[in-house]
């Protein structure tokens, strides 16, 4: 059903971006969004980790390096039969991490220096289960397809802008000579909005799923819950800042607090909810 799901939101994100192209640029405009679609399509499944491991200056490690995550990261691949992904150390003091890749036997795990230091083995093993529940249920690629879409929509839109200033690309002159400016108007602030939305749509619902895979790996819901209410009042004190193209693959979104209004467009569920699917309560 995730699957399912996942893919029909895709599927919108492509059909809505063609809409734009063509209502702003007939049928070559349908025919460019469309060709931009699989292009970044192409792009998002072969170059998104790498993308992503290098916008958050991420650093190759060794298990002589990190002993402790290298031996909860085998011990997890081992019990679920995944390959080993590689693990990356984000040097930074805020507690987070991600996993990135298209598929099991190209994926890689980051952690942040803060979160070795705030978690016990269980809650860190806690949060790489997360991560790898991520990798399991394929949700890095897909998130990152649907991100990137959103972004490619949104710079349709103000591609739009400059076709109204200029009388258009060639798209519906005869609807635009006729009033259709307004329309265009709602184009360029509806479109971005449905696309985010639409992003928003895959990531809340991967971060439930992968809290559940986590939980199943470990047998110790509790475990995690303890992890991500530290990294949430971590959060809280000390803000990690990251791209906004990339904070979708974070445990815990960057900068965003789900009890702001800026919670209505994060990337992430509410952090007490995600604790309440665990345990049956919103705190320890």
């Amino acid at each position: 059903m995730n699957t399912l799901k996942t893919a029909a939101l895709l599927t919108s994100l492509t059909l809505l971006m063609m809409f734009v192209g063509e209502y702003f640029g007939g049928q070559n405009g349908m025919v460019l969004a469309f060709a931009l679609a699989a292009v970044m399509n192409f792009v998002s499944y072969f170059y998104s980790d790498k993308i992503a491991l290098a916008m958050n200056r991420a650093q190759p490690t060794t298990r002589e390096q990190l002993p402790r995550v290298y031996s909860l990261v085998e011990q997890l691949t081992y019990k679920q039969g995944l390959p080993m992904p590689k693990i990356y150390l984000l040097p930074t003091p805020s507690a987070n991490a991600f996993a990135t890749g298209r598929n099991p036997k190209h994926a890689s795990v980051a952690v942040t220096a803060g979160i070795l230091d705030l978690l016990d083995d269980e809650e860190l093993e806690g949060v790489l289960a997360h991560e790898l529940g991520h990798v399991r249920n394929r949700d890095i690629l897909t998130s990152s397809i649907a991100a990137t879409l959103a972004g490619a929509i949104t710079m349709l839109a103000h591609m739009g802008r400059f076709a109204m200033m200029f009388g258009g690309y060639g798209g519906r002159d005869d609807r635009d000579r006729n009033g259709g400016g307004i329309g265009a108007l709602f184009m360029l602030i509806l479109a971005p909005i449905a696309a985010m939305l639409i992003q928003l749509a895959v990531s809340r619902s991967r971060e439930y799923a992968a809290d559940a895979s986590a939980a199943q790996m470990t047998g110790d819901p509790h475990a995690l819950a303890r992890a991500l209410q530290k990294i949430d009042a971590s959060a809280r004190r000390l803000p990690m800042d990251a791209s906004p193209s990339t904070a979708h693959l974070f445990i815990s979104a960057p900068r965003l607090r789900a009890s702001d209004l800026a919670g209505l467009f994060s990337t992430h569920p509410p952090m007490e909810k995600r604790i309440q699917r665990l345990i049956g309560r919103e705190s320890l």
